[in-house]
């Protein structure tokens, strides 16, 4: 437990360490509606090669759409998660690895739009990719029949503050103590990566050998540590 948020200031100044939220690295856009979107962002969070996760709406006509106008007969959009990676340090395949096996709310069943399975291209070989892919998921999945739609990407409206790094922001005084604020909700890279080590995404021996590069003091990397043992292989919810 992290009792006094003055303990990391401390630490911070005395060992000059500071939470890694920008990273200058060239990278690629994807995004994906797969159902309840803190889930995705846990674990894209926490998954090599992601620099930074925002999760939002998009799809639908209405401009600026907000959570509340999602629910049935009120809207047209899909909660979605827009993704920044390097592509030197994971392919465009592998993401959609990660989408075809993480979820399976809309794969083959009639929801509202809301939730609805959805890879959104960013280009026409993202395009061939995906296409590619699902043929290969509906060949596996026989005789189940895959409503994955694949559409080109539309404007991406962030979602509220709340749902960003929803996670993390449960816990509030590491949270605090990261100096986290509305902007770096959708841009941190050290957010990222603890919203989804924190409920034990990516596993404790991927934290450990990636700790040191997120600039985390030592009373926080411990507080991470604890819980990305504890909850290790705990699935994702939300």
């Amino acid at each position: 437990i992290i009792k006094d948020v003055g303990i990391i200031k401390s630490e911070q100044d005395e060992l000059n360490i500071r939470p890694k939220h920008d990273i200058d690295t060239p990278y690629e856009k994807a995004t994906f509606g797969m159902g309840c979107f803190w889930g995705a962002d846990s674990l894209f969070g926490a998954t090599s090669g992601v620099l930074r996760t925002r999760v939002g709406y998009a799809g639908g006509a209405k401009e600026n759409p907000k959570y509340k106008e999602l629910f049935p007969s009120r809207g047209d959009h899909t909660e979605v998660i827009e993704i920044d990676f390097d592509p030197t340090k994971i392919s465009y395949e592998e993401l959609l690895g990660l989408f075809w096996n993480n979820h399976e709310y809309g794969l083959s069943t009639k929801i509202k739009r809301q939730y609805a399975s959805i890879v959104m291209y960013h280009s026409e070989k993202q395009k061939e990719i995906a296409e590619a892919s699902r043929s290969d998921e509906r060949i596996k999945r026989e005789p189940e029949e895959i409503l994955t739609e694949i559409i080109p990407v539309s404007t991406f409206y962030p979602a509220e503050d709340y749902h960003q790094k929803y996670r993390l922001q449960g816990h509030q005084d590491l949270s605090k103590s990261l100096g986290m604020d509305s902007k770096l909700l959708q841009t941190s890279h050290v957010a990222a990566k603890l919203n989804g080590y924190l409920v034990g995404v990516g596993g404790l021996s991927q934290y450990l050998r990636e700790a040191d590069s997120l600039g985390l003091t030592p009373s926080q990397k411990e507080y991470v540590r604890y819980h990305a043992e504890k909850n290790e292989g705990g699935g994702l919810f939300c």
